[in-house]
């Protein structure tokens, strides 16, 4: 099944102001399809939850690189992290430490960030993860 992402005229993928540019939430989406939907901790493992986490942190440094033209000299400031979460699931920081990894793994020393982890009701499409991230440029 192919899904894309709604596309609102008050959305806008990033923002800059100044020497930041704030990527909106990514989705784990991969060529238009939701990389495991679902709630973590009832449809969807952590494991797989892991992977989709590490996917939108890939989807954000996507934007920044399109915006800016490359990822040199870029600091990753801050990365926030939504989980889908299912019922007695409470561990959304093992989730979005994929997205922290992910991002270290990149840019090295420059990927070292400020976080948020927030479980949730739900996310939209259905995804057990959503990522944002503002970067210093």
């Amino acid at each position: 099944m192919t899904q894309s992402a709604p596309v609102s005229p008050l959305y806008s993928r990033s923002m800059r102001a100044g020497d930041l540019l704030f990527v909106s939430g990514q989705l784990p989406l991969g060529e238009g399809v939701m990389l495991h939907p679902g709630r973590v901790g009832a449809e969807v493992t952590v494991e797989q939850a892991r992977e989709a986490a590490a996917l939108a942190a890939r989807r954000c440094l996507d934007v920044v690189r399109d915006e800016l033209g490359s990822l040199e000299e870029v600091r990753v400031v801050r990365v926030g992290g939504y989980v889908a979460a299912g019922p007695g699931f409470f561990d959304a920081p093992a989730v979005i430490d994929a997205a922290s990894q992910f991002v270290l793994g990149e840019l090295g020393e420059n990927g070292h960030h400020a976080r948020l982890a927030v479980g949730v009701a739900s996310l939209p499409l259905n995804a057990c993860v959503e990522v944002e991230m503002a970067v210093q440029c």
